[in-house]
């Protein structure tokens, strides 16, 4: 190298010389500086003599397999200094070749000191993930933790409980001693809850005096019981605060996967509903969360009578949301929409009143209805020349009844007139997957009567290419949380991207939900998805406006671009 270059490099970058064996024949002096060497103990020595350890062999082996092709290498490593110190480098490796043969001749490295950017970011990254004032996790980070803990549980078989911890008579002390008491009263519940659970158990704050507690491995309730003693007497145990002596309790509910068989979000909202049970029946207790009773509550006669007489008073109406391939700029089927007309509270949507039903075997009247509204609706339309095949959504307590296929038989036979090709059934993953033999079965006897599925809210459950392979649906449909944030979520993008890919390997159409923007369309036909539906297509509609917006409808001059492209 020119000496002026390697002077004005010399002054800017840890900069080192090395042959093709990897051994070292140059260095500067700020190399020497960071890595603690002499120039004498370094010269002639091989790179690994710096080896932090902390990178795997494929990690080298990929930077030595691009240099030694003659291409540039660049990244970041971590680096072991003399006196055992760890610093961070970003490196970039230039092989220097021969001008006539135009072999590689010998590499130079040129990096720069990053350790200081890379402990800024550890702690910018602890501090999103942490509860600044305990140290513990917070809310944002148990939930990874939580879903971590779940998919361990599910794979290995073992029980985990979920225990939501409140402090009794936390208010009376930051209201009778002050906020900066209340606080150090918050560490030192923190330090001992730390100090009692196992190192594979969690503890984290969710906010003010809530925590939340994760135990795995609870082989029994008898070993749950002890537990929850155990953090009980631990936190009842006198505080001394700023010289004052403090006592608080603590109300604990709890609830035990997998006998509540439910998401991370689910769970924790059943152990806040026990833990309120617990204050109310007195403190320093724990309650369990009773999943039947549960259900039951949530589920009152009254409420079911309500929406039972809202089917029958014609309450219930449907409402289309159209489905449209992008690429051909054609309405190619629809969604049906289940609404409520209430007299008091206007148009309801499902999402307000479904999920208050879907335990009881009014749901099953209400899908029969809909089934039924839209084989009538069928029936118009082909009069007049129209053959839109409609989606319908079956709940799993519908679905999964052992006659199922047989009243599907009966409604399809009061229709005769309507191509049973054009009903589409959608089920959600989750209930794909929770029988996998009896759902299996019941597709292929619907198909047989001509009936087509779909499989809905595709990502979000935890199916396996053997699943797939067996449910024989001729749709997936990618879920809208993961389309929403696809322009800006690489995670999303690369798992809509995924969908596609398994799409077109096993022969099924999919189709994006929840389209928002004329950009997420773009993005979608150009990862080889066609097909969406979603706010920015149409709002669902009364079937009386379908056709006139069918006629109306244009596909943006965008879309049509991409279209005469491909």
């Amino acid at each position: 190298m020119d000496e002026r270059y390697r002077r004005a490099v010399d002054a800017a970058a840890i900069f080192s010389e090395t042959d093709l064996a990897g051994r070292i024949t140059h260095v500067n002096d700020q190399f020497c500086l960071i890595s603690g060497y002499s120039r004498q103990e370094l010269l002639g020595q091989d790179h690994r003599m710096l080896s932090s350890g902390l990178h795997p062999a494929e990690f080298f082996c990929t930077m030595w397999r691009t240099i030694a092709l003659g291409h540039i290498w660049k990244g970041e490593i971590c680096n072991r200094a003399k006196d055992g110190s760890l610093y961070w480098v970003d490196s970039t490796v230039v092989p220097l070749l021969d001008e006539v043969t135009g072999r590689v001749q010998r590499y130079v490295s040129i990096r720069f000191d990053v350790s200081e950017k890379r402990q800024l970011l550890h702690s910018l990254q602890w501090r999103v993930g942490h509860d600044v004032l305990t140290g513990l996790p917070n809310r944002a980070f148990l939930s990874d933790l939580l879903d971590q803990a779940l998919d361990f549980s599910r794979v290995e078989n073992i029980p985990l409980a979920v225990c939501m911890l409140d402090l009794d008579g936390f208010k009376a002390v930051n209201d009778g001693y002050g906020h900066a008491s209340g606080d150090l009263l918050l560490v030192e519940v923190a330090k001992r809850l730390r100090g009692i659970i196992r190192g594979e158990d969690v503890v984290a704050r969710l906010a003010g005096d809530e925590f939340v507690l994760i135990l795995r491995y609870v082989r029994d309730l008898v070993e749950l019981r002890a537990a929850l003693q155990r953090v009980l007497g631990a936190l009842s145990a006198p505080y001394s605060i700023q010289g004052k002596d403090i006592n608080v309790f603590a109300s604990i509910g709890v609830t035990l996967f997998p006998g509540d068989n439910e998401d991370a979000e689910t769970l924790l909202r059943h152990a806040d509903q026990a833990m309120y049970v617990a204050k109310q029946s007195g403190r320093n207790r724990f309650h369990l969360f009773d999943v039947s009773r549960d259900r039951e509550v949530k589920v009152t006669h009254q409420t079911v009578e309500r929406v039972r007489q809202a089917l029958a008073a014609d309450e219930l109406f449907l409402h289309f949301q159209p489905r449209v391939n992008m690429r051909a700029g054609e309405v190619v089927g629809f969604e049906a929409l289940l609404r409520w007309r209430h007299p008091q509270n206007g148009m309801v949507p499902s999402r307000d009143f479904l999920p208050l039903v879907r335990e009881t075997d009014l749901i099953v009247d209400i899908g029969e209805w809909v089934m039924e509204q839209v084989l009538q609706q069928l029936l118009q339309w082909q009069s007049v020349g129209q053959r839109w095949p409609v989606t319908i959504n079956i709940a799993a307590r519908h679905f999964q009844r052992t006659d199922f296929v047989e009243r599907l038989k009966i409604i399809l036979g009061r229709h005769p007139g309507v191509s049973p090709q054009l009903l589409d059934l959608e089920i959600v993953e989750s209930v794909a997957i929770e029988n996998i033999q009896h759902v299996s079965t019941c597709l292929e006897e619907c198909q047989a009567l001509g009936v087509r599925f779909s499989l809905g809210d595709f990502g979000t459950g935890h199916s396996s290419l053997s699943y797939l392979k067996r449910l024989s649906t001729h749709t997936i449909k990618i879920d809208k949380s993961f389309v929403r944030d696809i322009l800006n979520d690489k995670d999303d993008l690369a798992l809509a991207t995924a969908v596609i890919g398994l799409a077109r390997a096993f022969g099924r159409e999919v189709v994006a939900e929840g389209l928002e923007t004329l950009e997420h369309g773009q993005l979608l036909l150009g990862l080889g998805c066609e097909v969406a539906q979603g706010y920015f297509i149409s709002r669902p509609m009364p079937a009386a406006e379908v056709s006139s917006w069918v006629a109306g409808f244009r596909a943006p001059a965008q879309w049509q671009a991409l279209a005469q492209e491909a």
